[in-house]
């Protein structure tokens, strides 16, 4: 009886791809940033006591300063270096060479490293709620006034900012493919978040989705301070782009994927 080879599909493939990054130092990176940014925040939270033109009370200043430097910044240089270090991986190993001597549809491989980043953008999520947690505690007990915030309204805020950063996510990792020197992906894709904030304050920020998950938290800050930004999340025309935005930069990376190794191996 002659062996079948049945394709893997996406899920298996995305299972096999967490088994690749289980023993790697890739969550450090999750976690080295969160504490970063909540542990300054932590001694020096009594800056939140200060007398502020809107009104906002000290925890919730304490959460949406903390929150600004990591929808500003980390998030996105987080998509970054996990995207540059996922696509690497398979050509320091040869590993894709290997997958296109298998029944493996480079496109569901494409996919499935995509997902791969996505979960780790949820796990720096868990991780950023937690570390909020741990540093708003000790900011608590450093000056007696509870900074602590209803975990519902944490995570859903939280969840928020990091579901806009998918358009984002989908761009870097279309980088990472179509730039095989990890330097300049890396250095093309933090060099997009500069601009971010200045997009930002335009008329056409949603054309813009690097500025995605600050949006997201602007509005929270327009609806405690309705001086400061607007309240509503405008999810037109931001959903029908980020979803344009996403399919498009997914489709270039399949359609791309792999096409240095094939056109070695056919030399």
């Amino acid at each position: 009886m002659k062996n079948e080879y049945r394709p893997l599909n996406l899920f298996s493939l995305f299972g096999v791809e967490m088994l690749k990054i289980r023993r790697s130092g890739i969550f450090w990176i999750l976690l080295i940033p969160a504490v970063m940014m909540w542990l300054p925040s932590a001694m020096n939270a009594n800056v939140n006591f200060l007398v502020n033109p809107f009104d906002i009370s000290p925890e919730h200043n304490y959460f949406i300063q903390g929150y600004m430097g990591l929808a500003w910044f980390m998030i996105p240089a987080m998509l970054i270096v996990c995207t540059v270090l996922l696509s690497q991986t398979e050509i320091r190993s040869r590993g894709l060479v290997k997958c296109l001597t298998l029944p493996v549809s480079t496109a569901k491989l494409c996919l499935a490293k995509f997902l791969v980043t996505i979960v780790l953008a949820a796990v720096q999520l868990v991780l950023s709620i937690a570390t909020y947690y741990g540093s708003a505690l000790l900011a608590s007990k450093l000056y007696a006034y509870d900074f602590l915030l209803p975990l519902s309204y944490v995570c859903r805020c939280a969840s928020l900012i990091y579901l806009a950063a998918v358009p984002a996510a989908a761009i870097y990792w279309m980088l990472s493919i179509l730039i095989r020197t990890p330097i300049f992906s890396a250095g093309l894709g933090l060099a997009s978040i500069v601009p971010s904030v200045l997009m930002l304050n335009t008329e056409i920020w949603y054309s813009y989705p690097p500025d995605y998950p600050f949006y997201i938290l602007m509005t929270e800050y327009g609806r405690i301070a309705p001086d400061v930004f607007g309240a509503e999340i405008q999810l037109i025309p931001m959903l029908p782009i980020g979803i344009c935005v996403t399919v498009f930069s997914l489709a270039i990376a399949c359609a791309r994927y792999g096409t240095a190794e094939r056109n070695s191996d056919s030399l």
